[in-house]
């Protein structure tokens, strides 16, 4: 006699209570700001930002230290003496008790060609101080835009999460439904469940993301407070790449600065000869002293001093040695920056192109897997076939929506980075 097996439907299992929400946030924990906002607060507030500034103010002391090495000066003296007793000389007093000694003396540096030369490489310290400022800014502000966009990433990836969350819990307790009377199997209650419960390990860990997106956007515009994305970003592309290449290599704060040393360095090997020249000093001398019989009671004299520097050691071999070689540096690093100025906005706009097209496929094929989602949810309801056509067809919707998240912030990056590439951005 045969024998069939028969499958036994798996005992009802209690439904799972309802998923525990998410804790909500305190509302004075969390702000929002602009796109524009954000920028202005990093600027103004970063601590990088602020001692780039302080920098320009440090260049600008040592530039007014040099030009005084070249400026006339006017000093003071005052001294008192008191002896034991006065000095007599043949019934002469040549020494009283209390002698006082005053005297000014002006300095006029008629030829110093070398305190000339310290104010010239300092100025041109002041400007290679404003150029850093401005890369610095520009760097915050790079990762002050990358971060905001990583916020709007983590809100899309939130809310794939959600919807995906939503979209299993239904399919979930529709299968549960059909289980506790007695149409369903415990397989494909079991496999909805499961279906649910990664999701919502999903969801979490999406929030998570954004709240250190968040964090980390907080910390760039140095405050105490989340910050989150206030407003969507769009960013466009300027008009074509060799036009853009041309104003990338004006106005790029970082090719800026590099021209700015090379300028410096330039200027420091134009200037040996100030090591060669002679210094010209003009010295003015008024004094007024306690009165004696040898001396003047008051007075003047005037000095020229011509200083010709003959032998030094080698110290200006030395220095000539030094310039040439941070030159050539300069030089380098300059010319290196300028080529790579082609090659990052080449690259950029190719870059802003392939992102833009995959962009596309993935909208069109979330829109594919989101209707195959609905289409299988259907016919499992209809009972034309399992609910392991329906798990696999919102894995991939969700999946889907997800790449269209990640590639969304993929164009918005690549706006970005043919922004930093052409100077266009801050």
């Amino acid at each position: 006699m045969s024998v069939v097996a028969r499958a036994q439907p798996a005992p009802p299992r209690a439904a799972p209570g309802p998923s525990p929400a998410p804790a909500p946030s305190p509302s004075g924990d969390i702000r929002r700001v602009t796109w524009q906002e954000a920028l202005d607060r990093a600027a103004a507030r970063n601590p990088s930002a602020t001692v780039a500034t302080l920098e320009i103010t440090r260049a600008e002391g040592l530039l007014r230290e040099a030009r005084a090495a070249w400026l006339p000066n006017l000093s003071g003296n005052l001294t008192y003496i008191r002896l034991d007793h006065s000095r007599v000389f043949g019934g002469t007093v040549t020494s009283p008790v209390n002698q006082w000694d005053g005297s000014l003396q002006l300095n006029v540096p008629i030829v110093a060609p070398i305190a000339w030369a310290n104010s010239w490489h300092a100025d041109d310290n002041r400007m290679i101080a404003k150029a850093n400022a401005d890369d610095i800014r520009r760097q915050i502000a790079t990762a002050v835009g990358r971060t905001y966009l990583a916020v709007l990433l983590s809100h899309r990836e939130l809310e794939v999460a959600v919807r995906a969350r939503e979209t299993a819990r239904a399919h979930y307790e529709y299968a549960h439904t059909r289980l506790t009377t007695g149409l369903g199997n415990g397989v494909d209650d079991a496999r909805a469940e499961q279906e649910l419960r990664t999701d919502e390990a999903q969801l979490k860990n999406a929030e998570t993301a954004l709240v250190q997106s968040q964090s980390a956007l907080a910390a760039l515009l140095s405050e105490e407070d989340l910050i989150d994305a206030g407003d969507d970003v769009t960013l466009a592309g300027p008009p074509d790449a060799q036009s853009a290449i041309e104003q990338a290599r004006e106005r790029r704060p970082d090719v800026r600065l590099l021209q700015a040393r090379r300028a410096a360095t330039e200027n420091l090997r134009h200037d040996e000869w100030v090591y060669y020249a002679p210094t010209l000093l003009a010295q003015v001398l008024a004094f007024r002293e306690t009165t004696t019989a040898l001396q003047p009671g008051s007075g003047w004299q005037a000095t020229v001093v011509l200083s010709i520097p003959f032998y030094d050691g080698g110290a200006r071999t030395g220095i000539r040695q030094e310039r040439k070689a941070g030159d050539d540096e300069a030089r380098v690093q300059l010319e290196a920056a300028l080529r790579q100025v082609s090659i990052d906005v080449r690259s950029a706009f190719r870059v802003v192109e392939n992102t833009d097209q995959s962009l596309m496929s993935a909208r069109a094929a979330a829109i594919a897997a989101r209707t195959a989602a609905v289409l299988a949810d259907k016919s499992y309801r209809a009972g034309a076939s399992t609910n392991i056509e329906v798990v696999d067809a919102e894995r991939r919707a969700r999946d889907a929506d997800s790449q269209v998240a990640l590639s969304e912030d993929s164009a918005r990056q690549a706006r970005l980075d043919l922004l930093l590439a052409t100077g266009a951005f801050p």
